[in-house]
């Protein structure tokens, strides 16, 4: 592939999914690192994009799938009653991974007059328990993703390996037959991480999130012990869970 495919692929890809990192072009464009990184400074100094630790920004996001206060906006109601409904089913005492998504933020928001230790990547949900004189907070550290506000990459990864949780809370970005996705490499990243040291999975999704895949896959459905939604959850994709032996709860 010649230098100009090579670039245009790149605007592609950013198009649609806003950050990418150096293994995944390599892979995609079946070229060397170095060769990349000189595509990436041509890309930044036509201020097509802004190279970070490990990649490349868009210089213009073209969609909201990755910015926080906008997904917390969309179906607010679904997502506190999904959040109350999480809750309920933690137990005091528990360690507990907070992932970044809004409805995960909504079951921080009703477990923070719990003891708990909280575990997160997330400045919005660290925010939300900062005031909580009963949950103890840990922070992962890592390279911030302004948007999402959470904290990617390998530092992330390397601290979340280093602890378990007896629970994990984690939004998603789609739920398909063909398991759970999220929107960003890096986000899937720290999150399989997530899943590998937490001895049960609750995934909070509202109804919007099934039927359709997000951009980069990230496990199948049998990873999750059980998903919260809501009511309106249609009966084949309630079946769907059951099938890959998901407990499903409804708010």
């Amino acid at each position: 592939m010649n230098p100009t495919s090579r670039r245009l692929r790149i605007r592609e890809i950013l198009e649609r999914q806003e950050f990418v990192d150096l293994a995944s072009l390599c892979r995609e464009l079946s070229t060397s690192e170095a060769t990349i990184r000189r595509d990436l400074s041509r890309l930044e100094r036509e201020r097509v994009l802004r190279r970070v630790h490990g990649g490349a920004l868009a210089a213009q996001p073209r969609d909201h799938l990755l910015d926080f206060d906008w997904q917390a906006q969309r179906h607010a109601a679904e997502k506190q009653r999904i959040g109350q409904k999480a809750a309920s089913l933690i137990d005091d005492g528990q360690t507990v991974i907070f992932d970044g998504g809004s409805t995960v933020a909504r079951v921080a928001e009703a477990l923070a007059d719990r003891p708990l230790h909280a575990i997160t990547n997330s400045l919005a949900i660290a925010r939300v328990l900062r005031n909580s004189r009963r949950v103890e907070v840990t922070l992962t550290g890592g390279y911030l993703f302004p948007r999402l506000e959470v904290m990617l990459g390998p530092l992330c990864e390397r601290m979340i390996a280093s602890v378990s949780a007896d629970v994990l809370v984690m939004g998603i970005g789609g739920i398909t037959e063909a398991g759970f996705s999220n929107n960003n490499t890096l986000l899937v990243g720290s999150e399989q991480k997530m899943i590998e040291v937490s001895r049960k999975v609750i995934i909070v999704a509202d109804a919007s999130k099934f039927g359709r895949a997000a951009m980069v896959p990230l496990a199948p459905l049998e990873v999750a012990d059980l998903v919260v939604s809501d009511s309106s959850l249609a009966p084949e994709h309630r079946k769907m869970l059951r099938d890959a032996g998901v407990e499903v709860v409804l708010a």
